[in-house]
C-alpha cells in the first residue's frame, strides 16, 4: 500500500509514515502517527483498508482521539466510533471546541452523549445546547459559541490588558474582537489590526467597524460560504432574530462546507454520498450502488423500448443503427454542460426568477447555434461514409433538434427539481441522460421512418 508521490511536504511525511506501517515496526509508526496534524491522521485512515485502519487507529495517542474524529468522514467516524468503549469516547470528548463537540456528539451513543452532557459545567452546557438546538447545515449549527467580546466604552488600553490576560485561551482564528451592549446585542467588531494601531486611549467606539454584518443563525451553510467568500472573511459573527450574539463562524468550518458540496456534487452524478467509505465492506457497498444501478436501468429500458419502436426501419436501413449512438452522446454531452451550469447557478445562489430566463434563452441559442455547426460537421461525415443526401440531412436534422432540446432540459430540469425538493445533482443526470437518449432517437428514426421508407 503506497501513497501517490507528492511535491509537497506533508504528503512526503504520509508516505513515509505508509513505509514504516509497511515494515511493521509499529513504536515508530506510532511516534510519526501522533506527530502529524488531526486532519493529516484522518486523511490516513481514510486512505487505509479497514483491517489496517484498526491498527492505525489503536496507534493514535488518546489526546488526538477526538480532533482525529472530528476531521472524519461521516461512515469511517461511525465505523471507528462502534468499536471505541464507553471510556474511550468520554475521553476523546474531552478538550474539544464547542462546536467539534456537537458535531461529534450526534454520533454517540445516546447514553455517553447524556453522560457527556452531563459531565459539562452550566456554562459550557448551555452553550452546547445553543449549537444543538439549530440544524447542522445551518449558520446555528456550524457557529462556536466561544467568543471575546467587548464593551463599546472602555478603551483600547483595557481591552490590550484583557487580551494579556488570556494568553492562550484566545480562540484560533480570532482576527477581531465582537463588540456588544450590556444586553448582549451585537454593535460591530474591533479589528486586531485597528487595536494595535490605534491610540491606547481611545475607546472601542471610536475604533471599531460597523462594516461586517452578523450572519442570523438561521441561514443554510451554503449563503454562510458565500458570505465568506465575497467578503474574504477570516470569521463572522452570528446572531439570533433580535440580534442578540449567538457565537462566531470561522473560516475552517467554511472551507469544509465547501470541500462538502464540492463533494456532494461530484459523487451526487454517480448517486454515491460525499461520506462513501473508499474501503467499505463489499456487500455494504453492493447494497448502497444497487438501487443506483436499478434506476439507470429502468432508464436504459426506457430509451431500448423507443429503439424498438422502430426496428423495422433499423432492419431495412442498417447505416441508422450505426449513427444512432451519434445523436444521442451529442444531446447528453450538450446537455450535461447546462445542467452543470446551472446546478453551479442554484448552488451559488446566482439564480433567481429575474434571471432564469435569460439563462434558459442563452442557452436555447448556445444550443441552436453548436447545433448548427456539428449538424453540418456530423451531416457531411456520415453522407461521405454512407454515400447518401438523404441520411446526411437526417441525421443533421435529428442532432439539432436533440441539441436544442438538450440544452432546454439542462437549463429547466436542475430549477424544476430545486423547486419540488430533490437534488439536482444527485437525480439530474440520469433524467437528462434519459431525455436526450429518448428525444434523440425518437426525432432520428422517426424522420428516417418518415423520409426513407
Amino acid at each position: 500500500m503506497s501513497f501517490q508521490a507528492a511535491d509537497n511536504p506533508e504528503d512526503t511525511r504520509l508516505q513515509r509514515l505508509q513505509e514504516v506501517l509497511d515494515s511493521g515496526t509499529l513504536q515508530q509508526a506510532k511516534r510519526m502517527l501522533n506527530a502529524l496534524h488531526p486532519g493529516e491522521i484522518a486523511h490516513l485512515l481514510e486512505a487505509l483498508p479497514i483491517a489496517e485502519r484498526e491498527i492505525v487507529w489503536g496507534l493514535v495517542d488518546e489526546e488526538n482521539d477526538g480532533e482525529v474524529l472530528v476531521h472524519l468522514t461521516d461512515e469511517v467516524r461511525a465505523d471507528l466510533i462502534s468499536k471505541m468503549d464507553r471510556a474511550e469516547l468520554l475521553a476523546a470528548t474531552e478538550g474539544l471546541d464547542t462546536d467539534d463537540l456537537a458535531d461529534l456528539i450526534q454520533e454517540l451513543p445516546h447514553t455517553i452523549t447524556r453522560e457527556i452532557i452531563e459531565s459539562l459545567d452550566l456554562q459550557h452546557r448551555s452553550r452546547l445546547e445553543a449549537v444543538l438546538s439549530y440544524p447542522e447545515d445551518t449558520a446555528g449549527g456550524l457557529m462556536n459559541p466561544d467568543t471575546l467580546t467587548v464593551r463599546p466604552e472602555v478603551t483600547l488600553d483595557v481591552v490590550m490588558r484583557y487580551l494579556r490576560r488570556l494568553k492562550s485561551q484566545i480562540p484560533p482564528h480570532t482576527d477581531n474582537l465582537i463588540v456588544v451592549n450590556r444586553a448582549g446585542k451585537y454593535l460591530g467588531v474591533l479589528f486586531l489590526t485597528d487595536l494595535v494601531t490605534h491610540d491606547p486611549d481611545d475607546t472601542v467606539v471610536e475604533i471599531m467597524s460597523l462594516d461586517l454584518k452578523a450572519i442570523p443563525a438561521n441561514w443554510d451553510d451554503g449563503a454562510v460560504a458565500n458570505r465568506f467568500e465575497q467578503h474574504d472573511l477570516v470569521s463572522a459573527p452570528v446572531v439570533d432574530d433580535e440580534g442578540l450574539l449567538l457565537g462566531r463562524i470561522t473560516v475552517d468550518d467554511v472551507v469544509d462546507v465547501i470541500r462538502e458540496e464540492g463533494e456532494h456534487q461530484f459523487m451526487g452524478q454517480a448517486g454515491l454520498s460525499e461520506d462513501e467509505d473508499m474501503f467499505a465492506p463489499v456487500m455494504i457497498s453492493a447494497q448502497r450502488r444497487a438501487l443506483w444501478l436499478g434506476v439507470n436501468l429502468v432508464t436504459a429500458f426506457l430509451a431500448s423500448w423507443v429503439i424498438g419502436m422502430f426496428e423495422e426501419t433499423i432492419e431495412k436501413v442498417v447505416a441508422l443503427a450505426v449513427l444512432m449512438p451519434i445523436v444521442a452522446s451529442m444531446g447528453g454531452i450538450a446537455g450535461s454542460q447546462t445542467l452543470t451550469l446551472t446546478i453551479r447557478g442554484i448552488a451559488l445562489g446566482q439564480l433567481s426568477g429575474k434571471n432564469t430566463r435569460w439563462l434558459i434563452l442563452k442557452e436555447l441559442a448556445v444550443g441552436g447555434l453548436n447545433s448548427m455547426i456539428w449538424a453540418a460537421v456530423v451531416a457531411v461525415v456520415a453522407g461521405i461514409w454512407f454515400d447518401s443526401t438523404d441520411i446526411a440531412l437526417l441525421i443533421a436534422v435529428a442532432m439539432s433538434i436533440n441539441l436544442v432540446f438538450a440544452a432546454l432540459t439542462g437549463a429547466i430540469l436542475p430549477l424544476a427539481l430545486d423547486k419540488i425538493g430533490i437534488d439536482p445533482a444527485l437525480a439530474g443526470s440520469v433524467l437528462l441522460t434519459t431525455v436526450t437518449d429518448i428525444v434523440g432517437f425518437l426525432a432520428f428514426l422517426g424522420l428516417a421512418t418518415l423520409f426513407l421508407l
